[in-house]
């Protein structure tokens, strides 16, 4: 079985005028199918270009970069999102909920994407809501919801495709530490149930979580390292 992602010698550089700026130095990275990984780096590592490239929210400059052993290095931007609605599911640090839209409606916007008819967006929509414990929130709109509840909204909405892979970009950097250990024991059950899960964070107590810490620093991996310990409680 080929992994869920395969990186080979990714590259990536932004212009400024004519002037390179190199940010990925030549990634090689393999994640394997339900692994929970975290991506680790300080400020300028280039951590947050490394997840937009997973996301397919930007494209690489040199290298290779096989999806479900699919290269998806030269596809077109409207193949891109395509990838992106039906193979990832996004969890942002800012939420990114519509506020006019019900937790509901708001889990249920990547199925309209996808072309799903409207009672089966329903269905599985409430059924994700289900999952999150938040199916009697599921009228409320996000201002009348809480910084928690409004992450498992946004938990729910990147699960509804059943997506190949959950990338979490700070998903706790909004919460009090309480909250914060509430999602992330919603993000190792959802990892335990058999999804790939991706997160970046920049704390370590939230990184300990993850089975394998992926450490970068001045574009390349400074480190991998997995443990089998049990996560901790924060």
């Amino acid at each position: 079985m080929s992994p869920v992602i395969r990186l080979e010698a990714v590259k990536k550089s932004y212009f400024l005028g004519k002037n390179e700026l190199p940010v990925l130095k030549g990634i090689d990275l393999i994640i394997e199918k339900s692994e929970f990984i975290a991506l680790m780096g300080p400020s300028g590592s280039g951590k947050s270009t490394l997840m937009n490239i997973l996301g397919c929210l930007d494209t690489l400059s040199n290298g290779k970069y096989l999806l479900n052993g699919k290269d998806i290095s030269q596809l077109s931007d409207n193949e891109l999102a395509d990838i992106r609605n039906k193979e990832i599911g996004f969890v942002f640090q800012q939420f990114n909920l519509l506020p006019r839209l019900s937790a509901l409606e708001n889990v249920a916007l990547p199925l309209i994407y996808a072309g799903v008819l409207k009672k089966e967006r329903k269905d599985r929509a409430l059924a994700m809501l289900e999952k999150v414990k938040l199916s009697d929130r599921s009228h409320h709109k996000p201002n009348e919801l809480s910084g928690g509840q409004i992450q498992r909204v946004a938990i729910a909405r990147a699960l509804v495709n059943n997506p190949s892979i959950i990338l979490a970009d700070e998903p706790t950097g909004n919460l009090d530490s309480k909250t914060s250990a509430e999602i992330m024991g919603l993000l190792t059950e959802i990892h335990e149930q058999g999804n790939t899960v991706v997160l970046v964070t920049h704390e370590e107590d939230i990184a300990a979580y993850a089975h394998r810490v992926v450490r970068m620093r001045d574009g390349l991996i400074e480190s991998d390292t997995r443990s089998e310990l049990p996560a901790p409680h924060i």
